[in-house]
């Protein structure tokens, strides 16, 4: 008898929390991307098709209901994923350490990266135009598959060394934060808006 085990699992966690919170955080978000100068500074600096508040702004539930609320939904996500992760926490706890919002724009992409100094990072997904493009998640052993084969397009996504993932509203994704993730490039007229985090061990 053969077994076919799955070992050193990357887990990606979804729920749909409902589009309740988005209309008040998309004129947030909107609002918010108008008035922040610095961060349409540096995000022309660093050639992003948008608005981001990554490098300008930390403090989004403060200037906006919605975003409190929204935070208080995602933390008890992220201990339900600590808890299917098998994570031994020694009697910390997992604790949002930063939030920020993406006005992502026609041709608008996000190369490859990963989140550094973080454990959980996440995604919530606001607004989604049709054809404004794709999370994709990397394999983390990539590097090592020096004379692996290709897949099949109809792999399983166990096997995959690319998993691409159609946000929708309302959608919530959380990973660990080493895992290398990108967004594929925007066709959409309209506006992507979401919120992206990071969750650090405190």
């Amino acid at each position: 008898m053969a077994a076919f085990d799955a070992l050193f699992v990357t887990p990606l966690y979804r729920a749909n929390l409902g589009i309740r919170l988005n209309p008040e955080l998309e004129s947030a978000s909107l609002l918010i991307a108008a008035e922040d100068r610095a961060g349409r500074r540096w995000a022309k600096a660093h050639g992003y098709k948008g608005y981001t508040s990554y490098a300008a702004l930390d403090d989004l539930p403060l200037r906006a209901p919605a975003f409190a609320d929204l935070v208080k939904v995602i933390d008890r996500h992220v201990g339900a994923f600590a808890r299917q992760a098998d994570f031994e926490l020694g009697g910390r706890k997992l604790k949002l350490d930063s939030l920020w919002v993406n006005v992502m724009k026609k041709g608008a992409i996000h190369a490859p990266h990963i989140h550094p100094h973080a454990v959980v990072s996440g995604t919530y997904y606001v607004t989604v135009p049709p054809g404004s493009g794709a999370i994709r998640f990397e394999d983390p052993r990539l590097p090592l598959m020096m004379a692996a084969p290709t897949r099949r397009r109809t792999a399983r996504p166990a096997n995959r060394t690319f998993v691409d993932v159609a946000p929708k509203p309302g959608m919530l994704l959380l990973w660990e934060s080493w895992l290398r993730h990108g967004v594929q490039e925007s066709a959409a007229t309209a506006p992507r808006i979401s919120v992206s985090f990071n969750y650090r061990l405190d």
